[in-house]
């Protein structure tokens, strides 16, 4: 019975990981259709009202550094690797160990 109990809470916890990173993925996708709005209606208000000075770009910049550290978030990218911070934290805790 315990065993049982045991697999359906790791299956309960790998459906709510997943669901997690439907909705990081959803919520990431959200950000982006605004971002294209949004940056699309200040392109034509800036080319119809002041063309001579584009000032647009600095909110698409701005707006798009956000958003590419939220892709890169959503999507597990890093420059350290995967599982980088899993691995330095163990290796503290070995560290710390043989000090004992």
């Amino acid at each position: 019975m315990e065993i049982i109990m045991e697999n359906n809470n790791i299956e309960f916890e790998k459906y709510r990981q997943a669901k997690k990173k439907v909705d990081d993925i959803k919520g990431f996708y959200s950000h982006l259709v605004s971002f294209i709005a949004v940056n699309a209606f200040l392109l034509f208000i800036n080319l119809k009202y002041s063309p001579e000075h584009l000032w647009f770009y600095w909110t698409t910049l701005g707006w798009g550094i956000g958003l590419l550290f939220h892709g890169l978030k959503v999507f597990d990218f890093s420059i350290l690797g995967k599982n980088w911070e899993e691995r330095k934290i163990r290796e503290i805790m070995e560290k710390e160990r043989n000090k004992s």
